[in-house]
């Protein structure tokens, strides 16, 4: 995942990349910060699912 900082120029919020040791800062525009919420929903959703299906079977074991 990219390093997102303050842009030390506006003041807004940017993603920092590090090329031979010179900063640069790419300012985050609204259909990155749109693409990137719904990727985090996504795999929120994947792990909730995940850790249900863990817990059932836990509890199955658990019977035993």
């Amino acid at each position: 995942m990219s390093q997102v900082a303050n842009c030390p120029t506006c003041g807004g919020k940017s993603k920092i990349k590090e090329t031979k040791g010179v900063i640069s800062y790419e300012a985050l525009q609204d259909e990155n910060i749109i693409k990137k919420v719904s990727q985090l929903k996504k795999a929120m959703e994947s792990f909730k699912v995940k850790a249900k299906k863990l817990e059932k079977e836990l509890m199955a074991l658990k019977k035993y």
